[in-house]
């Protein structure tokens, strides 16, 4: 059940929000980017099953500007980051990227116009947000947390939780527990398996 529900938060998280290239007030940049990744999705140009790749490639771009990707990774890794050299880490970063678009990409272009509202923005520093929102389906209201950081002078995402389910505390259990038992290799060898399976 706990990874049905840390599966479900990584579909949402990929689904609702990304970051612009300039920083501003967090809470306002995640929504004017909420709005940007819900244009791609709703685009009637893009419903059809011939667009489908197009669609994913938009939303790629998106999530290249949503997430920075090595604060979500070392945060996952935690203190194992340290037993990774700069050549592992990059690819540990890439693999991670991919792994998560391979598992969720097709469920997140199965969205269905859920309603999105936006109600608190909580600093917790200077440069570390908290925007707290929720998603309204017809049955109950889902709430979703993103954790942001203020890094070059942008709003970057580092975490998202979703109904108290961390997306970085689910993988850091589930890297931590190959990683008491295997090496960095063995574990990017697990990434690579799951990247190249049809």
């Amino acid at each position: 059940m706990k990874k049905l529900i840390a599966g479900f938060a990584t579909i949402l998280a990929l689904l609702i929000f990304s970051l612009p290239v300039y920083a501003g007030a967090p809470l306002n940049t995640v929504q004017k980017s909420v709005n940007d990744v819900l244009d791609v999705l709703r685009n009637p140009k893009l419903k059809a099953e011939s667009a489908k790749e197009i669609k994913k490639e938009k939303l790629r771009l998106i999530y290249k500007d949503m997430f920075d990707e090595m604060e979500f990774s070392r945060r996952t890794l935690t203190r194992n980051w340290n037993n990774f050299n700069p050549a592992q880490r990059a690819e540990f970063v890439k693999l991670f990227e991919q792994v998560l678009e391979k598992s969720y990409a097709d469920k997140i272009l199965d969205y269905t116009n859920e309603k999105v509202e936006f109600f608190k923005e909580e600093m917790k520093s200077d440069t570390q947000a908290e925007i707290q929102s929720k998603i309204i389906t017809s049955s109950k209201e889902i709430p979703i947390f993103y954790r942001v950081i203020l890094k070059d002078g942008k709003w970057k995402v580092y975490d998202v939780v979703i109904e108290n389910v961390s997306l970085v505390q689910n993988y850091r259990t589930q890297f931590n527990d190959i990683l008491a038992k295997n090496t960095p290799d063995q574990l990017l060898e697990t990434l690579r398996k799951k990247v190249s399976k049809h």
